[in-house]
């Protein structure tokens, strides 16, 4: 959801690298809807040349979505080999098809928190549980309104009698609300939030998972493992499941449009994700050749 402000942002303009010099980025970690792609769901003009500059110049570049693994894989496959792929919100991390590490929820919880979701649509609410596994998202609701916006974000999904019958592992459960998910399901959920996050990732999402799982998490694992510090990662974020992230990297990016409370967490600002902010961002700091836009 596109937001708008008429104040600067929190933003240190002082680190422009016109004036100090290229820095050493050495991981790109971006979100994907209201970030890298545009307002039609399409990765932005200049993409698949950008990532090969930067795998020669050994910059690891990862997305970072609430997508799940499989739709990401898809998006990605012209530039997939040894990308980082940060799926499900930080809770599903694979690399070259290998499982980095994963945090899935107890049953249990599972189960909970969709009798939530039945109780929200018995009494009348527009909404709908998406139960996200390793191998497949899972719906009990089929309309074809519901199903569209889960295309959008699960390429593979099937439609069963009980979600909470599936033999998977179950990373998160998200819940599609028609109307506004901040206004509206996230207060219902709100009793989840003593033990487990509850995040408003989108203008109509809610996401559901562990306490010990975000994209910051997954962030600082990934910087860990290859020994990349903040000041070596770039991030870009718009939504309220980006803000652990922001504060992984030392030079971190609000989209033009993005929520309020982004803006005030992000070091910097780029450009709106309808105007290629986050390829235009990336040439810009790291000297690459301008891209089309």
């Amino acid at each position: 959801m596109p937001y708008s402000h008429t104040s600067p942002p929190a933003t240190d303009d002082s680190r422009d690298p016109a004036a100090h010099g290229t820095p050493d980025i050495r991981l790109v970690v971006t979100d994907m809807d209201g970030t890298l792609l545009d307002d039609d769901k399409r990765v932005p003009a200049g993409l698949w040349e950008v990532l090969g500059q930067l795998r020669e110049r050994g910059v690891l570049f990862s997305p970072a979505s609430g997508r799940q693994y499989a739709t990401l894989a898809r998006e990605f496959a012209p530039a997939a080999e040894g990308m980082v792929f940060i799926a499900e919100n930080g809770t599903y991390v694979v690399r070259n098809g290998v499982e980095l590490s994963s945090d899935p929820l107890a049953p249990a919880v599972v189960a909970d928190v969709v009798e939530a979701v039945r109780r929200l649509a018995a009494d009348g609410a527009d909404v709908g549980a998406v139960v996200c596994g390793k191998r497949s998202a899972y719906v009990e609701r089929a309309d074809e309104p519901f199903l569209a916006e889960v295309r959008k974000y699960y390429v593979e999904h099937r439609a069963v009698d009980d979600v909470t019958a599936v033999q998977d592992d179950i990373l998160k459960v998200a819940v599609y609300d028609f109307g506004p998910a901040e206004r509206g399901t996230a207060p219902a959920l709100a009793r989840f939030r003593a033990t487990h996050q509850v995040v408003v990732s989108g203008e109509h999402w809610v996401d559901l998972m562990n306490r010990t799982a975000d994209k910051g998490a997954a962030v600082r694992r990934l910087q860990r493992e290859l020994g990349i510090t903040p000041a070596q990662t770039m991030v870009f974020g718009d939504y309220l499941n980006d803000l652990e992230m922001l504060d992984t990297a030392e030079w971190s990016f609000a989209m033009a449009n993005a929520h309020p409370e982004i803006i005030r967490r992000a070091r910097h600002l780029a450009p709106a994700n309808t105007d290629n902010g986050v390829l235009r961002v990336i040439t810009r700091v790291l000297g690459l050749p301008a891209v089309r836009h």
